[in-house]
């Protein structure tokens, strides 16, 4: 499976941002999609996951109530769209896919290669 972030770029604090990432290849055993971040110094965190499948949905503390994840089947696409954006919220976010398994946060097989999402105070 080969993903394809976009959509990053320079929001003020309390904008929006709207991330999309494009699956491509086999498709079929991304049973999971979901979205990290890593802000700079910090490790990577999980933000945001989507089962394809059903679209059950599980999202990070730091996400809920402010960004939104949905997927496209039909386009092999997952939409990550950022409200009320933070300063914190500045970091490289990375589009991945699992196969099955039960773990929403873990176990990523697959990534992309990241768009930089930088919000301004």
């Amino acid at each position: 499976v080969q993903l394809q972030a976009s959509g990053g770029g320079l929001v003020q604090a309390g904008g929006s941002l709207r991330l999309s990432c494009l699956a491509s290849g086999q498709t079929s055993t991304a049973f999971v999609m979901g979205w990290f971040r890593q802000a700079p110094g910090k490790e990577r965190e999980f933000v945001a996951a989507i089962v394809r499948i059903g679209g059950r949905t599980y999202y990070a503390d730091s996400a809920k109530g402010r960004f939104t994840i949905s997927r496209d089947n039909a386009k092999n696409m997952v939409i990550l769209q950022m409200n009320s954006l933070k300063p914190e919220d500045t970091a490289v976010y990375y589009c991945a896919a699992r196969g099955l398994g039960a773990s929403m946060t873990s176990g990523y097989d697959y990534w992309g290669q990241g768009t930089l999402v930088t919000v301004s105070s």
